[in-house]
């Protein structure tokens, strides 16, 4: 297929507008002609679609983000083939990608950071309480709304874990400056690699420059693997600065208890920021903090002796990562292919004009982020996780926001 203006999918889905393209493929903004409404099409390289297991794997995707509710996760609304090609129709998300808020003004505010963090921590635990591994979080998949909130995109290279495994033993897939330095051993990614890598986002959004960035992907994984992230500035208040330093522990146990016990460790070390009282919904608008219920007792996460010292992973640990990403392509340009997300400013003509709470313009230098919505999840866990191992990944992105 080569796809163009007018082109129809599965005769409904009517081409309008390419917003990017990458190694996977390409993604459109569409008219479904059945319900009127614009729609995002994420269509499947033709060329990959002929590989053995792309096909299987494109579906599971399908799977996995139709199973997916919840207000900070772009929805999943349909998939199919058509000439050879496959699909998967999503919500067309006006806004930006977060990676292009970072270019464009990091370091952002402590206030704004721990907000994007709420939002973005609740999708990963819906997600995890679904059975569903993010397994590439980064800025580039973290997309703002026109209206402030959060929306975590492009589950494309996860799976639920109770699935039979798709890929080969022994490949990688993540990006490498925000890959846990368990993957980067070849190892299982779990709910608390994506928090790892949610601590990198925090990171990189306070200071403009991720924790681990070296000159080849082999030296940045190893970096994860055996470096300490270098110290955030004293700007940062302690409390943000302790919960990021969790999350970028190399030990997974070391880490908070999971996104929802992230979140709510958030909302208090913000809280304590402010002169606050802690809530349960961490409901954090720019600017200021709710207080509703004041939460008492410690901060959920790992009940660990003070002045524990994590392992560092070195010898054998340095041999495995080198064969493993030496052997395996594994990107380290911290882009992506856009699924659901489109310039604010410049949205596509054919949007109908009956949505407008999603056609309302985002400057360029807006500041604004809108409170997240409440944790759902009051007792989070570690899930336990099969063993497997997943694939290099194409990181390529053009075309529009």
């Amino acid at each position: 297929m080569n796809p163009t203006h007018g082109t129809v999918l599965g005769d409904r889905y009517t081409l309008t507008e390419r917003i990017a393209a990458g190694g996977m493929g390409e993604v459109w903004a569409a008219t479904d002609t059945v319900l009127g409404r614009t729609v995002a099409v994420k269509l499947l390289n033709p060329a990959l679609s002929q590989q053995a297991g792309f096909l299987a794997r494109f579906r599971a995707e399908a799977r996995c983000s139709a199973a997916l509710h919840h207000p900070n996760i772009t929805t999943m609304l349909d998939c199919g083939e058509d000439d050879g090609s496959a699909y998967l129709v999503m919500e067309l998300v006006i806004g930006r990608p977060l990676s292009e808020i970072i270019a464009q003004r990091a370091p952002l505010s402590a206030q704004e950071t721990v907000s994007i963090l709420i939002q973005a921590a609740n999708a990963l635990e819906a997600a995890h309480q679904g059975g569903v591994v993010h397994r590439d979080v980064k800025p580039a998949n973290i997309l703002i709304t026109a209206a402030g909130s959060v929306k975590l995109t492009d589950f494309g290279i996860s799976r639920m874990v109770d699935t039979a495994p798709l890929t080969q033993t022994g490949e990688v897939l993540g990006t490498a400056q925000y890959l846990s330095p368990e993957q980067a051993l070849g190892q299982s990614a779990t709910a608390q690699s994506d928090i790892y890598a949610l601590g990198v986002v925090g990171y990189e959004m306070l200071t403009a420059h991720r924790p681990f960035e070296a000159e080849t992907m082999v030296a940045t994984a190893l970096a994860h693997i055996n470096q300490p992230p270098p110290p955030l500035p004293d700007t940062v208040p302690a409390g943000l600065r302790e919960v990021i330093g969790a999350a970028l522990a190399k030990d997974p146990a070391d880490r908070p208890a999971g996104a929802a016990a992230m979140a709510h460790s958030l909302g208090m070390r913000a809280a304590v920021a402010s002169g606050g009282a802690a809530t349960r919904t961490q409901v954090i608008p720019i600017g200021a903090v709710a207080m509703s219920s004041p939460a008492t007792g410690t901060l959920p996460g790992r009940d660990r002796p003070a002045g524990r010292r994590t392992a560092v992973l070195l010898g054998a640990a340095t041999a495995v990562v080198i064969g493993v990403l030496a052997s395996f392509a594994l990107s380290d340009s911290g882009n992506d292919l856009q699924t659901p997300t489109v310039s604010a400013t410049n949205p596509p003509a054919s949007t109908p004009s009956d949505q407008t709470s999603n056609s309302a313009t985002l400057g360029a230098n807006a500041a604004t982020v809108a409170a997240p919505p409440a944790i759902t999840s009051t007792s989070p866990g570690k899930l336990d996780r099969p063993r497997d191992r997943v694939r290099g990944h194409d990181d390529k992105k053009d075309g529009k926001k």
